[in-house]
């Protein structure tokens, strides 16, 4: 039986979004996927999902969740109260819900995007091999009051909740993994020395496309050739601001990359809120 979940409030930014859609960077169709992709696995593993089943990712606000049929669903990432049907439930664990049960969240007290699962994932089309949302290329790019999304309603339940360490955000993570980027020889030794004894503050200018720190970087290398950019990609502009591409970013760019976050730095830095502080750690 196909269920549907209605949006009773859309609460901040919220989307769908799978791993990402892969394999269209030459046409310039950005990877997308869930900002924190380690909080988007936990959600999918609860529910013993495939590992590309949608969730709806939100920022700061939750969305208000009413569900028409029975299934199952978990919430992960930055923490908060959350509450079916007004009764307190458990983040990181898998949660039975029945016909008509209604999901209600608190403003996030920690960090910045969380997550809800849903068995099977929720059912909205694909475009390009993906389901996550962008604007200009899926129908929708945010989520709507009175919205409706499909799901496949399913009654197995296991009460169990996961053996899993929680994602070592929660105790905010102050070295973010780095690798030299294309560019990185071009600094000077001094560049390089600042670099990694620095410490950096998330600035305001934040969103799913880039990041931008408060601390620069003197900067005199030359402008590159427009090149191939990845979620992760750390950019040094002109002025010597730098950027830190995030998972809807451009797929090309034009100043030089100094450094490539890892995998998991990306979703450490996307869970940091404004005037959060890191430094970088090269990987050698």
């Amino acid at each position: 039986m196909i269920g549907k979940v209605k949006i009773i409030k859309p609460g901040f930014f919220s989307t769908i979004q799978d791993e990402g859609r892969f394999g269209f960077a030459k046409f310039g169709v950005p990877r997308s996927g869930a900002m924190d992709q380690t909080s988007f696995n936990f959600a999918n593993s609860l529910l013993g999902n495939n590992k590309n089943d949608t969730c709806i990712e939100w920022a700061f606000q939750p969305p208000v969740l009413q569900f028409s049929e029975p299934t199952s669903i978990s919430v992960t990432g930055a923490e908060t109260d959350c509450f079916l049907n007004g009764e307190s439930i458990k983040m990181y664990h898998q949660i039975k819900v029945e016909k008509g049960g209604v999901l209600t969240m608190n403003f996030c007290k920690t960090n910045v995007y969380g997550y809800v699962g849903i068995k099977d994932g929720f059912q909205t089309p694909k475009v390009l091999s993906s389901r996550s949302f962008y604007k200009e290329i899926t129908p929708q790019f945010l989520l709507k009051e009175n919205d409706k999304i499909e799901y496949k309603s399913s009654q197995s339940f296991y009460d169990q909740f996961s053996n899993l360490s929680v994602p070592s955000f929660i105790n905010d993570e102050n070295e973010l993994l780095v690798f030299k980027g294309p560019e990185f020889d071009q600094l000077s030794e001094k560049q390089k020395l600042a670099l990694f004894t620095s410490r950096y503050t998330v600035s305001n200018m934040a969103n799913r496309m880039a990041i931008q720190l408060e601390e620069g970087l003197p900067n005199d290398i030359q402008p590159i050739l427009t090149s191939p950019v990845l979620p992760g990609t750390v950019q040094l502009t002109p002025s010597g601001n730098i950027i830190v591409l995030m998972r809807d970013c451009q797929t090309t760019g034009g100043y030089p990359r100094i450094l490539q976050l890892s995998e998991k730095s990306i979703d450490h830095i996307a869970q940091k809120r404004a005037n959060g502080q890191f430094s970088f750690q090269l990987i050698v």
